[in-house]
């Protein structure tokens, strides 16, 4: 492979909105960077989403850690690949769509070879782990830069299809990671290279059922397995993707931009480690902040540090792109965002250790009427066999959601899937009371799981219909970057939710952070019809 790449791989003239270029020329290349883009995405998603998984096989094997110190490496992740959204929204315009997904998803490697490697390590430190965790952040900020480029493809009457298409599919890299990682780690995927396996301590599971303690189990291939998609998607990326020089003029050549790409997602990790370091408990960290405090406190730091350390025409581009903060409708946008996939990226990362923690243990009260959670409970579903199916079902809708919205309009799409989250959020808070508080919580599963796979379908639908009011929205120049904003601040979603759930569980109170949650939908549903349904909206959508 040549830095040069096949020789059209720079369009000059792109008119998507000509109805004849598109049907004579544009359709062909907007399809085929579309069908490049989602697998590249789905593998993102896997490695971002990775630890929700693999931290519950950490504790089937008996790692060395608490089970409040295995939650804060799925939130880790999620901090880290919300913030790296941040320069990824303004990658394309400045780096060009080729460029930038072929080098993002070819950055995947590394937490995906150093992950397979630290798992082979129970006796290291829990900061190795963390540091791990940190790194797969990539996988998340990849989202950003991938609709960002979808985006500029195709007319706005096809925005909620195309975009619905990328990102559905492209979130299949949650249900796919949840469904491959349990069967990698069942056998020894690439002998004598891969290591040595390890024994169960405690009963796991796959999609067909349970696993038995004593079985041995290749943890490390949680990591490792994605090498052997990644490589090959890095390459057809690089061969068979586009550059739009109408939306990406003067990007240099590739080693500069692969430069400038580095340069700015390496800077995304300095805000993610302070914030973290403040906010994390002892030994990890300080135990400083408050969540609500550094979650803006990092979103914050995170623009300033583009801001102040982009140079030449990188900073005169970004500068360009930060017009869409003066924007209102950017805001409204992005509180809309984090109801559909800050709610889907964060019960995904959540769901698998909440049904394991909350489900795993029979609660019962002692002597003093006091509830104790150490016993183990027999009869226990295994996450690894259930946490797949939500999040399939809110990326299989996803496309559907897009495609609605297209027919009927963005906004009234959003409005009732708003209405039934804050109906099945507050469910999901009660029957959560409801198996905390008995000794066989294995009664109450089927609907805990039913109303949770509601949640996911609802958001998943929501997805697709806030796409598409972005484009409606938002005029071309503006909309990608709009929609790489909204994913990125969304994507904390992958941080509150497994912070929230797992205090909240702590506590010996899971219903309040699901009570919580339903209140934040409510408010998002009035914001929704006051911006844009109400009569006389000054943007009525429809």
């Amino acid at each position: 492979m040549t830095l040069q790449g096949h020789t059209n791989a720079d369009i000059a003239d792109w008119r998507p909105e000509d109805a004849q270029f598109w049907e004579s020329t544009g359709k062909k290349i907007a399809y085929r960077n579309l069908w490049i883009s989602i697998p590249a995405l789905l593998c993102g998603f896997a490695i971002w989403g990775m630890w929700g998984i693999i931290t519950v096989q950490m504790l089937n094997l008996g790692f060395p850690f608490t089970q409040a110190e295995l939650f804060t490496l799925t939130a880790i992740a999620g901090i880290s690949g919300a913030t790296m959204r941040i320069p990824a929204s303004f990658l394309i315009r400045m780096a060009g769509g080729r460029n930038t997904i072929f080098l993002t998803t070819a950055m995947l490697l590394a937490p995906a070879i150093g992950t397979g490697v630290a798992l082979q390590h129970p006796e290291w430190p829990l900061w190795v782990f963390q540091l791990m965790a940190l790194w797969s952040g990539v996988g998340g900020g990849n989202f950003a830069s991938s609709m960002s480029n979808i985006s500029t493809f195709f007319p706005k009457r096809l925005q909620g299809t195309a975009l619905g298409l990328n990102a559905g599919l492209g979130n299949f890299g949650v249900t796919t990671m949840q469904i491959v990682i349990p069967l990698v780690m069942t056998m020894g995927l690439f002998g004598a290279f891969g290591g040595e396996a390890k024994v169960l301590v405690k009963d796991s599971g796959w999609i067909l059922g349970k696993i038995a303690a004593g079985t041995p189990t290749w943890i490390q291939n949680a990591g490792f397995a994605w090498v052997l998609s990644l490589v090959p998607l890095s390459l057809l990326c690089w061969w068979g993707m586009n550059n739009l020089k109408t939306v990406s003029p003067a990007t240099g050549s590739p080693v500069v931009v692969f430069a400038k790409i580095t340069y700015l997602y390496s800077l995304a990790f300095i805000p993610s480690v302070g914030m973290l370091y403040l906010y994390l408990p002892a030994p990890t960290g300080l135990g400083l902040l408050n969540m609500w405090v550094a979650i803006p406190l990092d979103i914050i730091a995170a623009l300033l540090m583009m801001r102040l350390a982009a140079f030449g025409a990188m900073k005169e581009n970004v500068q360009k792109q930060f017009a869409i903060f003066s924007n209102k409708h950017t805001w409204s946008m992005t509180a809309l965002y984090v109801v559909t996939f800050g709610s889907f990226i964060g019960f995904s990362m959540a769901l698998p250790l909440a049904i394991t923690v909350i489900f795993g243990y029979q609660h019962t009260p002692d002597a003093a009427g006091v509830l104790q959670h150490a016993l183990k409970n027999p009869n226990a579903p295994s996450a690894l066999t259930y946490a797949w199916i939500g999040p399939f079902v809110g990326a299989a809708v996803r496309p559907l959601g897009g495609w609605i919205s297209d027919k009927v309009g963005g906004s009234i799409v959003t409005q009732i899937i708003s209405a039934i989250m804050v109906v099945a959020s507050a469910a999901v808070g009660y029957v959560m009371l409801q198996a905390y508080q008995s000794a066989a919580p294995e009664q109450h599963f089927m609907t805990f799981m039913g109303l949770f796979i509601v949640l996911f379908a609802a958001s998943g639908i929501g997805n697709g219909s806030t796409f598409r009011s972005v484009g409606f929205i938002f005029d071309r120049q503006q909309a990608g970057p709009v929609l790489g904003w909204t994913s990125a601040v969304a994507a904390y979603g992958a941080f509150i939710a497994p912070v929230l759930i797992g205090q909240q569980i702590k506590a010996g109170t899971p219903q309040y952070a699901f009570y919580g949650f339903a209140v934040f939908y409510a408010a998002c549903l009035v914001l929704n019809w006051w911006f844009y349904l109400r009569p006389g909206a000054e943007i009525k959508n429809p």
